[in-house]
């Protein structure tokens, strides 16, 4: 294919986004009345009567019963919240100045900045975590920075938010709940965070549902390089693939959890029963489809060759701790 041809396209695929404009300003005023608006401060607050010393003297109380495991894992939604904001030009660049998008993606932005600010004053002031530790793993995060390759693809950013929106949302729930048990108020904020999350994933999934609408063959394509696995925002943080591992053996996020994201989305966009493709759209359709099996091979692959380890964070205090 030659640069005008691939030119052509994407000025095409920028043609729909264009199109979609209203959809975009409505589902922008159906996000903010549903969405109670919330901040740090309020989450993190002492009740009526408590005095904030005697609140965070309690959180910290409560927050030393947290198992190791889960400290790696708040750590780890932790980080790549920090980062979400910073990496805001991938989607930046494919957005006029004078739109709805440009106002989605700012909300979006300032959203997934209380996400991190929360946990991070959260991990403060509880001591969870090595706070230097952290900040200097913070750090090079964000200097590595987020290139994807596919980030000059408008319709493939909109298939890997779906996902990855989802992939998140989940994380933060389960999260939640090991940790709930322990510390209800740490519970109550990733929950919190997890609600916002569905909110961004449906957004972005309905968003990718009428691009395939106009424009299924281009759509499909798109989405079938992106559905066989995406890599997670966070994927530049130091030791980023312990972190994953520990998450996935807590039973937080992992391969299934990624199948059965795929699975849903095949489902809600309704991918096998798209008709009238071309050829193009076809193959990609076809790619699709056959997704989940090569998924489900991979999970049942990484389970039957897990075998107990030990693992120890920095950014944990170096603590040892043994994970099945």
């Amino acid at each position: 294919m030659g640069v005008t041809d691939t030119a052509r396209q994407l000025w095409s695929k920028f043609e729909v986004l264009r199109d979609l404009e209203a959809s975009v300003h409505e589902l922008m005023a159906q996000h903010e009345a549903k969405r109670p608006l919330w901040f740090p401060s309020e989450l993190l607050g002492p009740a009526p009567g408590e005095s904030a010393e005697e609140h965070r003297r309690a959180m910290r109380k409560r927050a030393e019963g947290i198992p190791d495991h889960a400290r790696a894992a708040v750590a780890l939604n932790l980080l790549t919240e920090e980062g979400l904001p910073h990496f805001h030009r991938v989607f930046a660049s494919h957005v006029g100045e004078d739109s709805h998008w440009r106002a989605w993606l700012n909300l979006w932005t300032a959203e997934e900045d209380r996400h991190g600010q929360v946990l991070h004053d959260y991990a403060r002031d509880t001591d969870l975590l090595d706070q230097r530790r952290l900040e200097a793993i913070q750090f090079e995060y964000i200097r590595a920075g987020f290139h994807p390759t596919w980030d000059q693809d408008p319709y493939r950013v909109f298939a890997y938010t779906s996902v990855q929106e989802r992939a998140t949302q989940r994380s933060h729930a389960e999260t939640a709940r090991v940790v709930g048990e322990y510390e209800p108020t740490l519970g109550e904020v990733l929950e919190k965070v997890a609600q916002e999350e569905a909110r961004h994933f449906t957004f972005y999934r309905t968003i990718f549902d009428q691009v395939l609408q106009r424009d299924p063959d281009a759509a499909l394509e798109s989405a079938s390089h992106i559905l066989p696995g995406i890599d997670m925002p966070g994927v530049t943080i130091p030791g980023f693939r312990d972190f994953a591992e520990v998450v996935r053996r807590a039973g937080i996020y992992g391969p299934w959890d990624y199948l059965k994201i795929v699975q849903e989305q095949i489902r809600y966009w309704k991918i096998d029963k798209l008709s009238g493709l071309n050829e193009m759209g076809r193959r990609a359709q076809d790619r699709i489809m056959q997704i989940p099996d090569r998924l489900r091979r991979i999970a049942e692959l990484i389970e039957t060759r897990s075998r107990a380890r030990t693992f120890s964070f920095e950014v944990v205090f170096n603590r040892e701790f043994a994970m099945e």
